[in-house]
């Protein structure tokens, strides 16, 4: 089924590129344009589009002020905002994230027309091929539960069904855990959600630091740190090259750098990294949790959140040979059941998670270590 997308953007010039680029994609229709947030908010529910591509920045009524009443009005429509690489476009954009939006692209602005419009093709292609994951992986947990029947059986005392009752305690862990020095915590598509849900819950007597990777370009890390750290007990940091890792802090990796780690005169600290992508990835969980590796060895517990692909999958493999922990997001919730998906079918998630309880089973596994 093709998706039906509704282009709003204040240039006319932008609406019609958006509009030719969307074209040589399959599977999408476009069934509207608009050039303000005002007149899309009149023709949603003529054209009744399955996703916008919202610009950022206009008058009269913005992108993230539309998204706002879409979600008041409850209208059943997403969106991918279209950001331009600004502090304030990077900020807009992060709340926009926060508020509900299904993902953003950067607009492209090099010097070569030709280069800016293929970019943007292969950008949406990727945003709109996720969202189409989307559409067929939200699905009740029943429906979606083949992948997790191939976990390793666990003992009497710990029954892998657990995790998906619907009490608000986790259950009991009965088995002797290693010890948990670090959490890594990898995610991309929903994953501002995601954090915004999760992190605010750990409090600030967690007793060890936590390194978030989240796919982001440069200046929307800060903000998403600055966003978060808002409505936490433990302060959320975007990483710097140099900073010193501490306990009960929360490290969220820049945009466009791989975070990894080092030494200086006996602490912990943070190195950053222009190395090649991964998994078109920079910043990858893969590389963030390979360093996590060699510096804490097996006493890690990774965590990997809602996203598209495969990206962490490798870094929790190596946490697992090494004998650290690992907990993946339970499908339901999930704004991409990607990535936590390639980990449980690959035998690699101790737990399955909801995301309403990862904060609980995280203090209980850390509390558990020091025990």
């Amino acid at each position: 089924m093709k998706i039906k997308v509704m282009v709003v953007d204040d240039s006319g010039l932008y609406r019609q590129l958006v509009k030719n680029v969307l074209r040589n994609i399959t599977d999408v229709e476009v069934v509207g344009l608009a050039c303000s947030g005002k007149e899309a908010l009149e023709k949603i529910h003529e054209v009744q589009p399955d996703l916008l591509t919202l610009d950022v920045q206009m008058p009269d009524m913005n992108g993230l002020e539309l998204l706002r009443e879409i979600r008041k009005r409850r209208i059943p429509v997403k969106a991918i905002m279209l950001s331009s690489l600004t502090a304030h476009g990077a900020q807009v954009t992060t709340d926009a994230l926060l508020a509900g939006a299904f993902d953003f692209i950067q607009k492209p602005s090099g010097p070569d027309p030709n280069a800016n419009r293929l970019q943007l093709e292969a950008l949406l292609a990727e945003k709109l091929n996720a969202f189409q994951q989307s559409k067929s992986t939200s699905l009740p947990v029943k429906k979606d539960t083949s992948a997790i029947a191939h976990l390793p059986k666990s003992s009497p005392e710990e029954p892998i069904a657990a995790p998906f009752t619907e009490s608000s305690t986790p259950p009991q862990i009965n088995a002797k855990s290693t010890r948990i020095d670090a959490v890594v915590i990898g995610t991309s598509t929903g994953g501002p959600i995601a954090l915004r849900e999760l992190i605010p819950k750990l409090p600030n007597t967690l007793g060890v630091p936590v390194l978030v990777v989240q796919h982001m370009p440069p200046k929307y890390t800060q903000s998403l740190a600055s966003r978060i750290g808002e409505v936490s007990q433990i302060p959320v940091h975007e990483a710097v090259d140099g900073m010193k890792v501490e306990a009960n802090h929360v490290y969220i990796a820049p945009g466009g750098s791989h975070m990894g780690l080092g030494r200086r005169l006996g602490d912990l600290i943070i190195r950053t990294s222009d190395d090649p992508p991964e998994h078109n990835c920079r910043p990858a969980v893969d590389f963030t949790f390979r360093a996590a590796c060699r510096f804490y060895s097996g006493n890690l517990l990774g965590v990997i959140l809602t996203g598209m692909g495969r990206d962490g999958t490798e870094g929790c493999r190596l946490i697992k040979q090494l004998g650290g922990s690992v907990l993946a997001q339970h499908p339901d919730g999930c704004i991409v059941y990607g990535m936590p998906k390639v980990v449980v079918e690959e035998q690699l998630a101790d737990r399955v998670i909801p995301l309403e309880k990862m904060a609980s089973w995280i203090v209980r596994l850390v509390e558990k270590g020091r025990a």
